[in-house]
């Protein structure tokens, strides 16, 4: 039975969105004769101009050795302050040393990739401050490719929240969404215009060629290509199965993952999870981008330890880094080793793949490692073995950089 058509009537009459969205700003703070601003003292800083982002001021401060005495004066400290009068300004930040060597291996300290797990910082009025107390520890930032001709280069980015509401215009016409992708699937399945045949198995599929060729690559060279025939009329398809074949093509007209039970008749976890597996193998094979992330995703949601190392093979296989780096974080997990090693997967992955064994087991014992040194550095509140543990936690503050109101130049 064909699905219904939307219509108009299955919309609200009333609607209204609410959009958060960050407007961004950068400014780049050069230290000019570090060597001579060593010494000033704890808790003394050295203050970039005052720029504008998101209607607000902000600043820069560096302090040469260190912002408090009690956290540790061998570490320089870094801070951006609210300059102007404001309450309550929401904002994401990146602090970022440049490598002056060329190599491009910038030290960088951003909020902003971390926005989902904590939210934005709230500084409360003016000169409230976030930053970090050991941004770098001294020693090491001396001898690094982050100071040349003894000069120091600090780029910071300041994303300022705003908030709106959109509510419908007065005089507004609701447009449906896109029915293209259910127009395009009932041309394929009405075989009207197919060009082309392709023999899958037993199996035969009509399709037309210059959606095909629109949508792969692989299919482009294949029929309007330097080698290509645009006059063949049918493929034989011998390195994918039928119903991984229909499932590519329903992708291919609608830009959707196919349904699994549409195209096996099943609603089983394990013939999804198989198809998807297949089906992503036949992605990588025609060069279909989307689908591949799509089926990454999809094995992202079904991943257990009976199923991991079947993924994490298929992911190595077809050069799926994301899915990999997912599963190897998955099967290394101490609550999920143990049933990993003991699934069929595992097995084939000791006799096919012993390569990523290695990399599992370097996983697993860096997860031992930083288990470790979290719970050494909550005994200890200092950083271990010279890895700087403070730099990974900025921290807000509400006062001035040295007692005073900070003044506009």
């Amino acid at each position: 039975m064909k699905k219904r058509r939307k219509t108009m009537d299955d919309f609200k009459d009333s609607v209204s969105k609410s959009v958060s969205e960050t407007v961004n700003g950068s400014h780049q703070f050069t230290i000019k004769g570090y060597s001579l601003a060593k010494g000033m003292g704890t808790g003394k800083c050295i203050a970039s101009d005052v720029f504008t982002v998101g209607g607000y001021d902000w600043a820069i401060y560096f302090y040469p050795d260190g912002k408090n005495p009690e956290d540790n004066a061998m570490y320089v400290s870094v801070f951006i302050a609210l300059a102007s009068e404001g309450t309550d300004v929401r904002a994401l930040f990146e602090l970022t040393l440049v490598d002056q060597s060329g190599k491009g291996k910038h030290k960088v300290h951003s909020h902003f990739d971390r926005a989902l797990e904590s939210g934005p910082y709230t500084l409360k009025y003016r000169g409230s401050m976030w930053g970090y107390k050991r941004f770098f520890r001294r020693t090491t930032l001396e001898t690094s490719d982050y100071i040349k001709d003894d000069c120091l280069i600090m780029n910071c980015t300041v994303g300022v929240v705003r908030t709106r509401l959109e509510g419908p215009k007065q005089f507004s016409i609701p447009v449906p969404p896109s029915d293209m992708g259910q127009d395009l699937k009932a041309l394929l399945e009405s075989e009207v215009s197919c060009d082309i045949i392709f023999q899958v198995g037993d199996e035969t599929f009509k399709a037309h060629k210059l959606i095909l060729a629109a949508r792969s690559p692989v299919f482009r060279a294949q029929f309007f290509g330097l080698v290509g025939d645009p006059n063949m009329d049918k493929v034989v398809v011998k390195d994918v199965e039928p119903s991984i074949f229909k499932a590519m093509l329903l992708f291919i007209y609608t830009d959707k993952l196919p349904d699994v039970q549409e195209i096996t008749g099943s609603s089983s976890m394990c013939i999804s999870t198989n198809m998807v597996q297949h089906l992503l193998a036949a992605a990588d094979l025609y060069n279909l981008d989307r689908l591949k992330v799509l089926c990454e995703a999809k094995l992202c949601e079904e991943l257990n330890a009976d199923i991991v190392a079947t993924t994490l093979a298929l992911a190595e296989q077809h050069h799926c880094t994301q899915l990999k780096a997912i599963c190897l974080k998955f099967a290394a997990s101490p609550a999920n080793l143990g049933a990993v090693m003991q699934s069929e997967g595992f097995r084939h992955l000791e006799e096919c793949c012993p390569s990523l064994l290695s990399e599992l087991l370097k996983t697993f014992a860096s997860g031992e490692e930083s288990s470790s040194l979290l719970s050494s550095r909550k005994r200890s509140g200092s950083s271990v073995y010279g890895i700087d543990l403070a730099a990974e936690d900025p921290v807000a503050e509400p006062m001035n950089p040295n007692g005073r109101r900070v003044r506009r130049r």
